[in-house]
């Protein structure tokens, strides 16, 4: 088994799509700011985030509320210069709610939300300290 992609569920598509694309700046795979489904990559990217239209996705499957509560997911992507591209991307629209920090001696994160309220951590890997 492999691992194809992780799928957000969006409500406001056309916004969501626009933040993964203008304001994190990943590659779409085609253009789809309508939707209902679009697939994002980043540099070097094996692995992919895809959008998925929530209102879609509930009449397929009958049971998906309009809105979600609370967190239902964690977008993780990995950075090289984690201060500089939340200056890019704050300077493109994004709002940080934490960091950039410390979350262990080998990591740092800053954490965002998208359009949709998921969550977004950027992580900078660390040098092992001596």
């Amino acid at each position: 088994m492999n691992l194809a992609q992780i799928r957000l569920l969006v409500a406001d598509f056309p916004r969501c799509y626009r933040f993964y694309r203008d304001v994190l700046a990943l590659k779409s795979q085609f253009e789809a700011e309508d939707g209902p489904y679009a697939k994002f990559t980043a540099d070097g990217g094996a692995a992919g985030i895809a959008l998925q239209d929530r209102v879609q996705m509930s009449g397929m499957l009958g049971e998906l509320a309009a809105e979600p509560t609370g967190y239902r997911s964690l977008v993780v992507l990995r950075v090289d210069e984690l201060d500089r591209y939340c200056e890019e991307i704050t300077a493109r629209g994004a709002v940080l709610v934490n960091g950039p920090a410390p979350m262990t001696d080998h990591l740092r994160v800053a954490h965002l939300k998208d359009p949709a309220g998921n969550l977004v951590e950027l992580q900078e890997w660390l040098e092992p300290r001596g």
